[in-house]
């Protein structure tokens, strides 16, 4: 059975390049501040930078950037591809308004103080230029689902393996829908005289919980398409597949009940969404997860032009599940909390670029090079797997997070030493997101050009 979906010739796929090439734009910033919280973090050479409220800064456009534009734009991907040609200025409308907040979100560090709140999911710069941006780049995504319901082509047949696909980046628009509500929910009933970084960050708790669903329904589309173009044959029906999509949906539609039964702010409120994540999450993953993974051990090894989706699958399913494992071990506020995080984002994103391999040719964009594709996944996941091990050690050491420099307390050997091997992790990482973005670059450039007579 082929889970995959055909790739329009038309606006529909000119509106996804659009969306992919800012996803791409927001990698390569991000890239470059991450180097800037290793390097801020990293021993001996942390005393090198003694700005903390610049490492803060750049840690917040590191997260937006890494995670909340690149995951979203990837979705107006993945979306634009599953749709019909209906409401299409819409679909431009919001791209547009998405790249000049991302914009608008880069810029504000250069433009004056930057007041840098570390509220979770969406972390924040307190100063107009960075808010404006967000709230752009909220209105584009805003949009860009609501084209993405309103445009739904038909599932197709059950028996089909592209209506699960398609189903399950309905799930994914679904789950998007209920996060913009709780947003606003939050908003609107935020308790009274809530200020600082406590205001933003019971404003983006519930929503920000309910994203993660969003990320890890595209991350489960992404799974079975490069299962399907790696030669992989799974032992899963359609019909079952759309099933466990649902699963994921089956969390998310208890949102509105936590809303209604627990005030914003309450600890029921910020513990039921924890464990919403924990447990609905895994509800969400787990299954299909398995499946795959019988699908990896009964199949042959994948031919020479699929290694690269095959190992973006591997490197992903194995960051996702160490950092799935990571967050039931987490107790207090230290670095195993980004230990847990950071494997579970870096498995959605080696998922997309897996799938951006995959997608490029299909967009008319290029092939990249097949030997370095095939090594990039190992290469940023492996680095990210020695970030995260050094995270968890330091974590089980009482390092705390979000700080840098002399705040970390790196007084005994084992936190250097684990946190030198945090560094050294998100070094080869960076290495290996530079060589994603190369490898992109490349087949890029040798897209054939057409030529006006």
């Amino acid at each position: 059975m082929e889970f995959s979906l055909p790739i329009p010739n038309d606006a529909r796929r000119d509106l996804a390049r659009g969306w992919l090439m800012l996803g791409l734009v927001s990698l390569l910033g991000s890239g470059l501040f991450s180097l800037l919280l290793v390097l801020a973090r990293a021993p001996f050479v942390q005393g090198l930078i003694p700005w903390a409220d610049f490492f803060h800064t750049a840690l917040v456009v590191h997260v937006d950037l890494s995670v909340l534009v690149w995951f979203l734009a990837f979705a107006g991907v993945l979306w634009s591809l599953n749709s019909s040609n209906r409401w299409m200025r819409t679909g431009h409308f919001a791209l547009w308004l998405s790249i000049a907040g991302a914009v608008a979100m880069t810029a504000a560090p250069f433009t004056g103080e930057s007041h840098p709140l570390m509220s979770n999911y969406i972390p924040v710069l307190q100063q107009p230029l960075f808010l404006g941006g967000l709230v752009l780049f909220s209105l584009g995504i805003a949009a860009l689902v609501l084209r993405a319901m309103i445009s739904i082509p038909p599932v197709g047949s059950r028996s089909e393996g592209g209506a699960a696909l398609r189903f399950g980046l309905n799930t994914a628009a679904v789950a998007t829908v209920i996060a913009l509500v709780a947003f606003a929910w939050s908003y609107f009933a935020m308790p009274v005289g809530v200020e600082g970084r406590l205001r933003y960050e019971l404003l983006f708790w519930g929503g920000g919980h309910v994203l993660q669903f969003t990320y890890t329904l595209l991350m489960l589309a992404a799974w079975l398409w490069l299962a399907s173009a790696s030669g992989l044959k799974l032992p899963l029906s359609p019909r079952v597949a759309m099933v466990l999509f649902g699963f994921g949906l089956l969390a998310v539609f208890s949102v509105p009940v936590i809303y209604l039964a627990h005030p914003v702010g309450s600890v029921a409120h910020i513990r039921l969404f924890t464990w919403l994540m924990q447990y609905g999450g895994s509800l969400a993953t787990l299954p299909l997860a398995v499946i795959v993974l019988a699908g990896l051990f009964d199949s042959p090894r994948a031919p020479a032009p699929a290694r690269p989706l095959r190992a973006a699958l591997i490197a992903s399913m194995l960051l996702f599940g160490i950092g799935g494992v990571i967050g039931f071990f987490i107790h207090g506020a230290n670095v195993t909390v980004p230990a847990h995080y950071h494997g579970s984002i870096v498995g959605v994103t080696l998922a997309f670029m897996g799938l951006t391999y995959h997608l490029l040719p299909a967009l008319g964009l290029g092939t990249p090079e097949p030997r370095w594709a095939h090594v990039q996944p190992y290469l940023y996941g492996g680095g990210q797997l020695l970030h995260v091990l050094g995270l968890l050690i330091s974590g089980g050491y009482g390092v705390p997070r979000k700080v840098a420099g002399a705040a970390q307390g790196l007084d005994t050997i084992e936190r250097v030493a684990a946190m030198g091997l945090m560094g050294l992790g998100g070094l080869i990482a960076i290495l290996g997101g530079l060589l994603f973005l190369i490898l992109v670059w490349r087949a890029l450039r040798s897209t054939p050009r057409i030529v006006a007579s």
